[in-house]
């Protein structure tokens, strides 16, 4: 009887444990959200920057200069004195009666900055006074003179009467001369070394002479302005027994006719 009582003692414990549990409320599990991320901040705005230059930096009063600047991150930029607000970039002529220093200022979202360019201006010198006149006492140069300075002698080859190549050049600034002053006639005087005989000599200077008298007839010198001559040896400007020497005695020589 003891162990029927015991039996069901402890069925009713189970039943009862049974009906609490079923009284009770079920339990629903939440999740908890993240927390929101933070802000996200935008870059800071960057600097501006400006260069500003002045071609030349230094002048003569009146006298112009070219400004130049560029800037960089920048809205507006603004130059004084003077100029006021300008393009972020470019160039202007300016002509300051003083010296000078521009200052050009750039703003923009990150800011402002700025740069200088100098300029100094000379004054202008003191006018001079004009130096007197010099009073030239030299007389003026006679026609012979003149002659003998711009028509130049001809040099020929050993034994030769045909104008050298080298030769050509002052021919043809004798013809030129010749031709503006055409009231003046002359003389062509053929000359030689000491070479050969006389009479040879006496023949090679002739041919020397006139091979230059026809030169200046085809360079338009009229033939009637020209006379001819030879000397052959009798006339050296050097006496020396060299090469050298004997090359200046090989010549064609001008003389003004009185």
């Amino acid at each position: 009887m003891k162990a029927r009582h015991s039996r069901l003692g402890f069925l009713l414990l189970v039943i009862g444990a049974l009906l609490l549990a079923s009284c009770r409320h079920p339990q629903t599990a939440t999740n908890t959200p993240p927390p929101p991320p933070p802000p996200v901040q935008p870059p800071p705005a960057p600097l501006p920057a400006i260069t500003l230059s002045a071609t030349p930096s230094t002048i003569e009063r009146g006298s112009t200069v070219t400004l130049r600047w560029e800037a960089r991150n920048a809205g507006s930029v603004k130059i004084e004195p003077g100029l006021g607000d300008v393009a972020t970039s470019g160039s202007r002529e300016v002509t300051p009666g003083s010296s000078v220093t521009y200052l050009a200022t750039a703003t923009g979202p990150g800011g402002t900055a700025t740069d200088t360019a100098r300029i100094t201006v000379n004054a202008a010198p003191p006018p001079t006074e004009a130096p007197p006149p010099v009073r030239n006492n030299t007389p003026n140069p006679t026609m012979e003179e003149m002659f003998s300075r711009n028509v130049q002698t001809i040099l020929f080859d050993y034994d030769k009467s045909d104008i050298r190549p080298d030769q050509v050049s002052r021919l043809q600034a004798n013809a030129a001369w010749l031709k503006q002053n055409a009231n003046m006639r002359f003389t062509i005087e053929g000359h030689c070394d000491e070479k050969g005989s006389q009479e040879y000599n006496l023949g090679l200077g002739d041919r020397r002479a006139n091979a230059v008298k026809e030169f200046l007839a085809q360079q338009g010198i009229p033939e009637s302005r020209m006379s001819v001559v030879s000397y052959g040896e009798e006339r050296p400007v050097c006496r020396e027994e060299t090469e050298e020497c004997m090359q200046r005695n090989r010549r064609a020589e001008f003389t003004l006719n009185p």
